[in-house]
Parts: structure tokens; sequence; C-alpha cells
């Protein structure tokens, strides 16, 4: 597996905890701003397939120029 897979691993695992957390804690303690919960479940998700797709295409970009 490459560098950038793992880092990009470890960064996911952690950034996800941390967006559930601040998630889970949105809808602990908010009676009435609950849709507020939304905008970190949503970036768990997106972030790490941004970086996903951008780590893909600079390997891909890395290889073609070999």
């Amino acid at each position: 597996m490459p560098l950038w897979k793992k880092l990009w691993l470890l960064f996911t695992v952690i950034w996800v905890i941390v967006s559930g957390l601040n998630a889970a804690t949105i809808l602990a303690f908010s009676d009435e701003q609950q849709e507020k919960a939304i905008r970190p479940i949503v970036l768990a998700v997106a972030v790490p397939l941004v970086l996903y797709l951008v780590g893909l295409g600079w390997a891909w970009f890395k290889a073609r120029r070999k």
C-alpha cells in the first residue's frame, strides 16, 4: 500500500471520529438546532472522499510523468 493511502486512511479515521463526536454533541445538547448536525455528518463523508480523489489523481499524474 502506498504511503499516501496509509496517511489518507489515518486522516480519515481521525476525521470521522472527530466529526461524529461533533455531530453527536450537537444532537445531544441542542434541542432546537438539530439541523446543524447535518453539516458535520456531510463533511465527515465529503472531505475524505475529495482527499482520496486528489491523492489518486496525484498518483496517476506522477505515474504518467515517468
